[in-house]
């Protein structure tokens, strides 16, 4: 297909889901936003490869600068891999993720530029930046980690799972732990699984109203 023809139906597919969709309804914001909570209790039930797939399909599609994506998650399952992830985890924050079904380590690769040919062939000469300022490349993907990471847990809410997202562990255990001799590094975790509503200690928390927090110009 040329480019003028894959321009075009890009442009097309837009525009076909538009005038298809034009909102989410009142369940889908509910699931994703208004009710959903982080939770801290899970019940004993699995999650599947195919959920966990599902997951990051809809977190690709999250926005980062120049398209560079540099998140890696890695998906804590089996018991070897929790044991090893345990030591990391504060007092605090051991009950809840041993009990979750899966924890993801969302980090970032802090080499991302390696592939600005294939990420952003329209100018893969702006990789050149990143591989020549090694403090600003780790800068610069864990900001765009933050991007997919938040977009990770609405996908998490979308396919009909709870999400637990957290940073109480420390970070460098989890590094040498999954990491060591890589160009990855831990940003946070998330557990994942069908949360117990047991674990919600009270109602949703405090939040700004529009009025309080934004202002139109």
């Amino acid at each position: 297909m040329s480019e003028d023809a894959a321009l075009a139906a890009a442009r097309a597919r837009i525009e076909e889901y538009r005038n298809r969709i034009s909102s989410l309804d009142a369940d889908a914001r509910d699931l994703i936003f208004s009710e959903a909570r982080n939770h801290n209790a899970w019940q004993d039930k699995d999650v599947s490869d195919d959920q966990l797939r599902d997951i990051y399909e809809l977190t690709k599609y999250a926005p980062t600068s120049t398209n560079t994506q540099p998140m890696r998650v890695t998906f804590v399952r089996s018991q070897e891999a929790k044991a090893k992830l345990e030591p990391a985890l504060f007092d605090a924050n051991k009950e809840k993720t041993m009990q979750a079904p899966a924890t993801a380590i969302i980090a970032f690769d802090t080499e991302f530029w390696k592939d600005f040919e294939k990420f952003y062939p329209i100018r893969p000469e702006m990789g050149e930046r990143y591989a020549n300022d090694e403090s600003l490349a780790a800068a610069f993907a864990e900001q765009m980690c933050w991007m997919q990471g938040a977009y990770f847990i609405l996908a998490v809410r979308a396919v009909g799972l709870d999400a637990g997202g957290m940073l109480g562990f420390d970070k460098g255990i989890v590094n040498e732990a999954f990491f060591a001799g890589t160009n990855l590094k831990t940003n946070f975790l998330c557990n994942i699984g069908y949360g117990d509503v047991s674990g919600i200690k009270g109602p949703r928390l405090f939040r700004y109203d529009f009025e309080e927090v934004c202002e139109i110009v």
